[in-house]
């Protein structure tokens, strides 16, 4: 993998968490990356990446519900767009990952995926990935 590769998005709705695992897998795959450690950033301020549970979609609905209820839009807010909550969540879960890469594949749980949380869609998006060899 060259060391720097983005990936594009468009989100669908309000709040979507997008597995991009198999993406980043075949980045690594097709970049023929060896050992070190992969990067996953992006670079939006309300959005995020997380790595959580993939085998059951209830977990990133579950997640982001949760997010919504910790976050509520209130009167008191003061930013003129009308998405601080996004902001908050995306403050909360943060916008990157750091994984470890052995052999050209992330070192990820029997469950684990990564996501890219959008919480102020639906957009167009971008996650950067970022390997370093080692």
């Amino acid at each position: 993998m060259s060391s720097y590769q983005t990936i594009e998005l468009k989100s669908t709705q309000k709040i979507e968490f997008i597995d991009i695992t198999a993406r980043v897998r075949e980045m690594l795959r097709t970049g023929k990356s060896g050992s070190g450690i992969l990067l996953v950033y992006t670079p939006h301020t309300t959005a995020a990446v997380t790595i959580n549970e993939n085998a059951d979609p209830a977990v990133p609905h579950d997640i982001g519900e949760f997010l919504q209820r910790l976050a509520p839009q209130q009167d008191y807010f003061r930013h003129g767009e009308g998405n601080s909550p996004a902001h908050i969540m995306s403050s909360l879960v943060g916008a990157s990952e750091t994984l470890v890469v052995n052999n050209g594949e992330p070192i990820l749980g029997s469950w684990q995926g990564i996501f890219f949380c959008e919480f102020d869609g639906p957009r167009q998006r971008r996650v950067f990935l970022k390997f370093i060899p080692g």
